[in-house]
């Protein structure tokens, strides 16, 4: 099979590689469509993981072989695949910090090498943990691969929205309208909140209008804190997801967030980033920092309900397609997009 080997920093390598073996309790998934995604991106760009590896983990397709003691799954199904299931007994998991699980963070999907998504190859192996405790979501016959592949991402946008405690009548500021931003959009949209979306590209700002955003604004504007008090009654927003790595947008929503408010971090920053802040800010106006990353297991049955009911327009995020051969050049689009570059898609 072939597959996009991550073999250093900025080093993917398109490969042909043995069609991983399957254990008694495994099964085998043929790649159709696989998200592109910005921690994947991370991934390749900077030292975080020892070469060599095939990441790849918002990933559908179709089963391709099982193993002899699998009896539910049969080849031929359509499925989303799940990379991560937690244990479900450890204390993070009993506190619901599911993606604190050790279980979590080591058993993965692979394709080959040091398992770590795996979905940027033809086939990918789902180990019998995963393929046991919920990691395989059956398809229905009128979504496509392509609707399926949003399961994962939208899993993750939804555990912070629901962190955030979002509710009806709620005003949430999205810093940020790229593929995140824009699904948060759609989903503070669905649970009857009202967004307001803030990014750099003009495009962006027009998108997030069209997905549901009550305004969107340049996140340069000079005026941006007055037009948002403008619009939330004098107080502020109830909510802000910072859905890019930036101090700057943050301090904007310490500026824009109401007193007792919340701030919730969903994009990473690199390591080197610090923001320096007065606690008695904090204190003062009780606003409540918290940060939101990866998925969670609860949420998983509400996240596929979501896109496969089309609650939300998942389609309506992608904007470009490219093949497993072409996966650097679509890096290189993500990391510098053009006006019209959404969400990404690969084919295996």
């Amino acid at each position: 099979m072939k597959a996009q080997v991550f073999r250093g920093v900025n080093q993917l390598s398109y490969e042909e590689l043995p069609i991983p073996t399957l254990e008694a309790d495994e099964v085998l998934v043929q790649v159709r469509v696989v998200g592109l995604c910005q921690s994947d991106i991370k991934k390749i760009r900077y030292p975080l993981y020892e070469p060599p590896r095939i990441f790849g983990h918002e990933t559908a397709g179709t089963i391709a072989a099982v193993g002899s003691n699998v009896r539910k799954w049969q080849v031929g199904q359509r499925v989303a695949v799940m990379h991560h299931i937690p244990c479900m007994r450890c204390a993070y998991c009993l506190n619901d910090n599911f993606s604190m699980c050790d279980v979590y963070k080591n058993i993965s999907t692979t394709a080959g090498f040091n398992p770590s998504g795996g979905g940027f190859a033809e086939y990918v192996k789902v180990p019998g943990h995963i393929v046991q405790n919920g990691g395989l979501i059956p398809i229905p016959n009128h979504i496509t691969f392509e609707e399926a592949s949003f399961v994962e991402p939208t899993n993750c946008c939804l555990k912070a929205v629901k962190k955030a405690n979002i509710v009806p009548g709620q005003t949430v500021l999205v810093t940020g309208a790229g593929p995140i931003g824009l699904m948060f959009i759609m989903l503070v949209k669905y649970f009857g909140a009202k967004a307001i979306a803030t990014d750099l590209i003009p495009s962006r700002i027009e998108k997030a209008l069209n997905v549901g955003a009550e305004a969107a604004f340049d996140a340069r504007d000079t005026e941006l804190t007055t037009k948002i008090h403008a619009l939330t009654d004098g107080m502020g927003v109830d909510v802000t997801l910072l859905a890019v790595p930036s101090d700057k947008a943050f301090f904007q929503a310490l500026d824009c967030t109401r007193k007792g408010g919340k701030i919730l971090f969903f994009a990473e920053f690199p390591d080197e980033v610090e923001i320096p802040i007065n606690p008695n800010i904090l204190y003062r106006r009780e606003i409540d920092l918290m940060g939101s990353y990866s998925s969670s297991y609860r949420l998983q049955s509400l996240a596929a309900d979501i896109v496969f009911n089309r609650r939300i327009d998942v389609n309506a995020l992608i904007s470009d397609r490219y093949s497993l051969q072409d996966l650097s050049q679509a890096v290189n689009q993500a990391i510098a997009p053009t006006s019209e570059t959404y969400k990404i898609l690969i084919y295996p």
